[in-house]
C-alpha cells in the first residue's frame, strides 16, 4: 500500500463565490465545480493537486468559519481500516453517494477528515463500487 496522500481541504465562508474568486485570482486556482444557489452553494476548486472545497456557512452561527475537514487520496478501504481501528478510533462510515470522497472518519481529537480511493471527481468506478458495496452507509466497511 502505498502513502496516503492528502489531496483536498475545506472551508466553510458565509459567500462562497467570493472566496472563491479570490483563491482564483490569488492563486489561479481553476473551478471544477459550483453546486446550488450562486454565492450560496459549495464551489469546489484545484491547483491540478490540491483541491478545496468552499462550503457554504450563514452568520446564525450553525457551523463555525475556517477549515472543516481534509481529505486523503488512498489505495486501500480495507487495509486503512484496520490501522484506524488498531488506533482505537471509529471506523469510517461511508459518504452519501454523490460525494466525492466515499468515507469520512476522525483523528482521536475527533479532526474529520475524508478517505477515497478514486479521488476528488468520483468516478464510474467509485460509483460501481459504492452501488455493490456489501456495508451499511452508517458504518463504514465490512468484511465480505
Amino acid at each position: 500500500m502505498s502513502r496516503p496522500k492528502i489531496r483536498h481541504l475545506a472551508l466553510y465562508t458565509p459567500d462562497t463565490d467570493k472566496l472563491a474568486a479570490f483563491y482564483v485570482s490569488v492563486f489561479d486556482m481553476e473551478i471544477k465545480l459550483r453546486a446550488g444557489p450562486i454565492g450560496k452553494g459549495p464551489v469546489f476548486l484545484s491547483d491540478g493537486y490540491m483541491n478545496l472545497a468552499i462550503l457554504p456557512a450563514t452568520t446564525q452561527g450553525e457551523v463555525a468559519v475556517g477549515l472543516n475537514h481534509f481529505g486523503f487520496l488512498i489505495d486501500d478501504i480495507e487495509a486503512l481500516t484496520e490501522k484506524l481501528i488498531a488506533e482505537g478510533v471509529e471506523k469510517p462510515t461511508m459518504r452519501p453517494a454523490g460525494r466525492y470522497a466515499e468515507f469520512r472518519a476522525a483523528d482521536p481529537l475527533g479532526n474529520a477528515f475524508d478517505l477515497s480511493e478514486h479521488g476528488f471527481q468520483e468516478d464510474q468506478v467509485a460509483r460501481d463500487k459504492r452501488a455493490t458495496a456489501h456495508m451499511d452507509p452508517t458504518v463504514g466497511p465490512t468484511e465480505s
